[in-house]
């Protein structure tokens, strides 16, 4: 959603997952095999469904160059952030990290677990705080495509209460994320569902 936003695309959405439902109906199944979110359907083409493939279609279709390129090499310099971003940052956070403070209650918690993810998570936000040196954005001066696979976490990072090092180049970047509009519509929002329903 937050890279439909940026593109200024527009769109229907409907929640699906979680306590929505819907993904286990023969009409979503149909879409999507694997009764997964998010999928996509843009106009009459065919549903999409992967996070990476989504993004990289809609980048391919609307993007401007600058945040897709057509260059081959300049394309695969954002992919390659990109991929990172997903298998070594989200993957990283979100299971290990988030849902073990926000999602589970603290009679629950593992400290000894949410220690180690955060060493493992760190390890990798120490390559992050390095690229942005280098960079306003994680692969450029500007935002491109890998910036949604990695500043997508950082809203619920900098929100969870866990012991952050003091990254400054990551907090900049984040404060510059958070001043985009389609960032405070699509990833700034409030999460309470996520703990009521624990």
């Amino acid at each position: 959603m937050w890279c439909i936003g940026e593109l200024n695309l527009p769109f229907a959405r409907i929640d699906a997952g979680f306590t929505y439902g819907i993904v286990n109906s023969d009409e979503y199944l149909a879409m999507n095999p694997n009764g997964t979110i998010p999928t996509i359907q843009d106009e009459s083409n065919p549903p999409l469904w992967e996070t990476g493939a989504i993004l990289r279609y809609l980048a391919a279709e609307y993007a401007p160059e600058s945040f897709w390129p057509s260059n081959n090499l300049k394309r695969a310099e954002i992919d390659r952030w990109s991929e990172w971003s997903k298998i070594n940052i989200a993957m990283n956070f979100t299971g290990p990290l988030f849902w073990r403070v926000a999602r589970t209650p603290l009679q629950r918690r593992d400290p000894e677990a949410i220690h180690r993810a955060l060493k493992s998570l760190d390890k990798y936000l120490a390559v992050a705080e390095k690229q942005l040196s280098k960079f306003e954005y994680i692969a450029a001066d500007h935002l491109t495509l890998a910036d949604i696979q990695f500043g997508h976490c950082l809203f619920r990072y900098f929100a969870i209460d866990i012991d952050r090092k003091d990254w400054q180049q990551l907090r900049r970047y984040y404060n510059i994320l958070a001043e985009r509009p389609a960032f405070k519509d699509h990833i700034m929002i409030p999460y309470d569902e996520l703990i009521d329903s624990l």
